[in-house]
């Protein structure tokens, strides 16, 4: 299966939005919510000071410009208060009333800004991924791109080939659900393609405004930890079927696996005011079970080194902090501390979804991961589906 990696361009969100904000922003707009004594508590445990979006907190607070004769119009609501004895002068001013409720953005309002964004920071990040690799636009045979969180027909792939300039006859790939397991799974079907022609070149492009389900009406606890959690990021990576220069990383397995009857546990869904997360508590226990599954692949794989054999760095992103304890705690004894730092590091600044392992991996390239180190990558999404890969550090 070898196939080879470049390090990769990673574009974080320009506006940094501070914990503290969303706090002040949340406790002004619910200030009766139930779990309002607990939220400091709550932005507490999640280790996240600041995030960086692609768009500023602003515009996700922001109300609608329609006001509140969006949905019934200014001509119907005159005729009906006209019909009903108001005279010219009350009814001026009952419109004028009317005009000013403020109400939620529509879709448009909230998702066209923001893909927009993903565009722009996709386009930045895929230029940044070629520059590492030392190649040009027309090298690229192939473009994958991700984005779950601002979906459009033509997709990103469309977009990028574009803004790009890429050759009329570079395969695009394009998959708009696969969220979270957007890094691991991306790079296992560059790896297929590879294997299929070595000498092809694949490019691949992740951009998430996960920012867009900052949804401010919503009160439930979940929707809370959703404003606290996500960060917006874009980032591109290059797959080789040969060794570059500038290889990094040389993948040699990957593993798929899904849980049946999960799929109800995250998703998102698309309302009159634009895009939510919603999660079950029961979550992450889930996402469990594919780590469990995750360690009998390694295990199975390497059982001929049953009491040698280990990861020297583990890229995973499973969702949250709380998953990866679990895996801290259920991996062999005799494995080394320390696997999972990068990924820690990157969840201090949010959960980038999707370009999370392109995050932690560049985060592993930056502190000058060892050229030898044996490399899993790991990631879970909305399904619960899982993907990994086992490689070593070039």
């Amino acid at each position: 299966m070898a196939a080879y990696v470049c390090p990769p361009a990673v574009i974080h969100g320009e506006h940094a939005v501070k914990t503290s904000q969303i706090v002040a922003e949340v406790r002004d707009r619910h200030p009766n919510a139930a779990w309002e004594p607990r939220i400091d508590g709550i932005a507490a445990s999640t280790g996240i000071e600041t995030r960086g979006w692609m768009l500023p907190l602003e515009s996700a607070v922001a109300p609608g410009n329609g006001g509140g004769l969006r949905s019934l119009g200014v001509d119907a609501a005159q005729e009906a208060l006209a019909r009903d004895g108001f005279s010219p002068q009350d009814v001026e001013r009952a419109i004028a009333a009317l005009e000013a409720v403020p109400t939620p953005q529509t879709v448009q309002e909230r998702t066209a800004p923001a893909w927009e964004a993903v565009q722009s920071y996709g386009e930045r990040a895929a230029r940044g991924a070629l520059q590492i690799a030392g190649l040009d636009v027309a090298d690229v045979d192939c473009l994958i791109t991700s984005n779950s969180t601002t979906p459009a027909l033509p997709g990103l792939d469309v977009a990028l080939a574009n803004r790009l300039s890429l050759r009329d006859d570079a395969m695009l790939l394009p998959a708009s659900q696969w969220a979270c397991v957007a890094g691991t799974r991306s790079l296992a079907l560059a790896a297929e393609l590879v294997a299929a022609d070595p000498d092809r070149v694949v490019l691949v492009v992740i951009a998430e405004a996960l920012s867009t389900t900052y949804q401010p009406a919503d009160d439930t606890l979940e929707s809370l930890i959703v404003r606290l959690l996500f960060a917006d990021t874009a980032t591109a990576v290059v797959v080789t079927g040969r060794q570059r220069r500038e290889s990094v990383l040389r993948l040699d397995a990957s593993w798929n696996h899904t849980l049946p009857g999960t799929q109800d546990l995250h998703r998102l869904e698309t309302r009159s005011d634009g895009t939510h997360f919603v999660m079950d508590r029961r979550g992450p226990r889930a996402v469990q079970e594919t780590v469990t599954a995750m360690w009998e692949w390694l295990r199975v794989r390497y059982q001929d080194e049953p009491g040698s054999w280990h990861p020297d760095v583990l890229l995973a992103h499973p969702g949250g902090t709380r998953v990866l304890e679990y895996m801290e705690q259920t991996m062999p004894d005799t494995w080394p501390s320390g696997l999972l730092d990068h990924s820690r590091d990157s969840y201090t600044t949010g959960n980038r979804g999707g370009a999370a392992v392109f995050d932690i991996m560049r985060r592993a390239y930056d502190a000058g991961q060892e050229p030898g180190s044996r490399a899993v990558l790991y990631a879970a999404a909305p399904g619960l589906s899982a993907t990994a890969l086992a490689g070593e550090w070039l």
